[in-house]
């Protein structure tokens, strides 16, 4: 935001006469942008942008947090509150260590870090280790993680950073742009695969992933809940009790757990061992273990963390919400986009003979706006496309719109050849709903 900026930004405020309470609501954006920049401004008038590679190495000297055991420490960082990156889980240990990279661009140079280390409790409240703060400057860091009361010191932790001029010709515009890598978490809910009497722990997963250049494609256009839509009325409009229900079994499925699963998509064999099924859902003897599965998933594109986040959509346990979209967004009233999506063989699965490797062929990924919940503008498609290429450019990326004939085709052509040829149970390529239920697909 330049001089200009800011001034008008000030003016504007000055001039609102409304009502304190409607000031807050409408205004806490420009309010936060504006004390952002004052702080950075007052820091040093002179502000420089670099781009940061921040490796956390790290800790030792971690207190014992549980009864029986040690601790099962991870880390969350963040950047002057406008970035943030949480590690995985380290489980039984006091001196855990992470080697795991987070790159951000255009961070300005006065900017702080800050990281807090917490031990991961299964089914409880996290216990809170203690926090640091140190500034961007590049090199090796050795911080005291500092805890509640006198300041006690409890432990160590160690990082290293890299910081390089930015080379966008504005990067005032796109100030702490996440560039990488790409991580995910496979998230299992024991409890939710009992409460459905499912055995397939694949069909009640759900998979976050922090991807790339979210502003970068998508600017300032996001995506609200369709109010033309009576089922999404009833969940953003009416009974609180809806919305209750829905984050509850949000909390559920996107619980950090010791025994969630943690990756880095590299290339497109790491997104390939993300659609592949495992033996727990095919059979030990199964002969398809280890090949792509054909499965179409539920998505949506989070406004609050710029995170990937999807589900199988033949998923049972889902489908007993009305709109499987905003259980993925914790009912958030708007997304950056939402639909589904299934990878595919080049030319469709339908061409896909069953002696055939997935290494034969090249791979696409078909993406669509098929959201009812959010009803995404079509004409976003494009971007949604360069997003995907930008993240994933070991595949094809084809995205349609839901009314496009040939989306039918292909999403029909992946059932029949997971039905005829995968040895796929139908109940689990179809959502299927009981007499009564609303459904928020769009047709």
């Amino acid at each position: 935001m330049s001089r200009r900026r800011m001034r008008d930004a000030i003016s504007s405020i000055s001039r609102h006469t409304i009502s304190d309470a409607t000031w807050r609501s409408k205004n806490k954006n420009m309010a936060r942008d504006v004390r952002n920049l004052t702080e950075e401004k007052m820091l040093d008038k002179e502000v420089t942008y670099n781009d940061l590679t921040i490796q956390f190495i790290g800790a030792s000297g971690l207190p014992r947090m549980d009864v029986v055991g040690s601790a099962d420490p991870y880390f969350v960082a963040d950047l002057n509150g406008h970035v943030s990156m949480v590690s995985t889980v380290k489980v039984n240990t006091l001196q855990p260590v992470w080697n795991e990279l987070w790159k951000i661009k255009n961070v300005p140079s006065n900017a702080k870090l800050r990281v807090q280390v917490w031990d991961k409790d299964n089914g409880k409240k996290d216990d809170y280790i203690g926090t640091f703060t140190t500034n961007v400057e590049p090199g090796a860091k050795e911080e005291e993680i500092e805890g509640h009361g006198f300041r006690r010191t409890k432990g160590t932790f160690w990082l290293k950073i890299e910081s390089t001029p930015s080379t966008d010709r504005l990067p005032e515009r796109h100030r702490y742009a996440f560039d990488g890598p790409i991580r995910f978490s496979r998230h299992l809910s024991p409890t939710i695969g009992r409460l459905a009497n499912i055995n397939d722990a694949r069909l009640y997963s759900t998979w976050k992933m922090y991807i790339k250049g979210i502003e970068l494609f998508f600017g300032d256009e996001f995506q609200s809940w369709n109010r033309e839509h009576k089922a999404a009325q009833a969940i953003f409009g009416g009974s609180l009790a809806i919305r209750t229900s829905i984050q509850a079994a949000h909390k559920l499925l996107y619980a950090r757990r010791t025994t969630n699963g943690f990756g880095i998509i590299n290339d497109k064999e790491d997104m390939f061992d993300v659609f592949r099924g495992g033996k727990e859902e095919l059979g030990s003897k199964s002969t398809f273990q280890r090949r792509i599965k054909p499965a179409v998933y539920t998505y949506i594109i989070s406004a609050s963390d710029d995170s990937f986040r999807f589900s199988e959509t033949g998923a049972t346990f889902f489908v007993d919400f009305a709109s499987k979209h905003a259980l993925h967004s914790n009912c958030a009233e708007r997304v950056r986009y939402s639909g589904e999506f299934h990878p595919r063989p080049q030319g469709g699965w339908q061409n896909f003979g069953g002696d055939m490797y997935d290494s034969d062929v090249p791979w696409e990924l078909v993406i669509d706006n098929n959201s009812g919940t959010y009803a995404p503008d079509k004409m976003m498609l494009p971007a949604l496309k360069a997003c995907m290429e930008y993240n994933f450019p070991g595949f094809r990326i084809i995205a349609l719109d839901f009314k496009d004939p040939t989306l039918k085709e292909s999403v029909d052509a992946c059932r029949a050849y997971a039905l005829n040829t995968r040895e796929v149970r139908k109940e689990f390529l179809w959502p299927h709903m009981h007499n009564g239920d609303i459904v928020l697909r769009r047709r």
